[in-house]
């Protein structure tokens, strides 16, 4: 396995991941990263907006149902920003998650369908690593099946071949994650989950995350909170900012990586421009408004 410490520059107030043998920190303050679902078509303009605009890190799945991820690797191409600028994440989508363009022999062993999902992700990205790879959700929503622990243990053959810098899963359950942490050889680096309001903002498995170092990804921030938008528009006029920023603010001071996937050029500019602070006092108010 290659040790070796690399610097990737966020542009984000001297925000810096730092690699250290094959793992992530995220130093000073955690950053945002530019999430790509559901943008079809416009996903390789907005990809670009985006990379222009400032941001970093980009978010994406072999899943074309959701996610076009050849767009997202035209974007960056024609950005001109160099590879060890970027943090790329992608994900493994099991079969039961895709439409008609599955991206791998889905009658394979599953060993074999990651690895055939993981090298179209290198052709769609053009790209030959991958900073973050995720297994996109497990394959049941109770404990975690055989299937599961075959497509991880071949994820832990790509990061241990050095195509992979770090592991990672998305939409878990605490019971799954603990789980995970446990068995995995790897352990993953990110969970990443749908973040709701009313569960205190996953706070159960942002615990686990706080007390093994793992990186916790919020996604749906806004669009599965919509109602705390109205409740704190004091707080935004106190602050001159938009409730959107409170939002994404409050996620980092808790310790949510956030995800966002704006498609306005204005926002894309506000989501990076959070050079303030929320009091204890604030962050109290939202976490209490359920």
């Amino acid at each position: 396995m290659k040790i070796y410490v690399k610097i990737l520059s966020m542009d984000l107030k001297g925000t810096k991941i730092y690699k250290l043998d094959n793992s992530i920190q995220i130093m000073q303050h955690p950053s945002i990263i530019y999430g790509t679902a559901w943008k079809e078509e416009a996903t390789e303009n907005l990809v670009l907006t985006a990379l222009k605009t400032g941001f970093r890190a980009i978010d994406t799945a072999n899943q074309r149902k959701h996610y076009n991820e050849t767009a997202v690797g035209n974007a960056i191409i024609k950005s001109g920003i160099h590879r060890n600028q970027l943090f790329l994440q992608t994900k493994f989508t099991y079969v039961g998650g895709q439409d008609h363009r599955v991206p791998y022999n889905p009658h394979a062993d599953y060993a074999t369908q990651v690895r055939q999902s993981f090298q179209s992700s290198l052709q769609h990205l053009q790209t030959n690593y991958i900073d973050s790879y995720l297994l996109h959700g497990p394959s049941t929503g109770i404990g975690l099946t055989s299937a599961d622990w075959q497509v991880w243990q071949e994820m832990e053959a790509l990061h241990k071949e050095g195509k992979v810098t770090s592991l990672g899963i998305s939409n878990i359950n605490v019971d799954q994650l603990q789980q995970l942490y446990q068995r995995a050889a790897v352990k993953p680096t990110f969970v990443q989950n749908r973040c709701y309001a009313q569960l205190g903002w996953d706070k159960e498995i942002r615990q686990f995350c706080t007390q093994k170092s793992l990186i916790y990804q919020g996604f749906s921030l806004l669009t599965a909170n919509a109602f705390v938008l109205p409740q704190i528009q004091h707080l935004a006029a106190k602050l001159h900012t938009t409730s959107t920023q409170i939002i994404f603010k409050f996620a980092m001071q808790i310790g949510i990586l956030p995800l966002t996937g704006t498609t306005d050029p204005t926002h894309m500019k506000e989501d990076l421009a959070l050079d303030f602070n929320l009091t204890d006092e604030d962050i109290k108010f939202i976490e209490n408004i359920t």
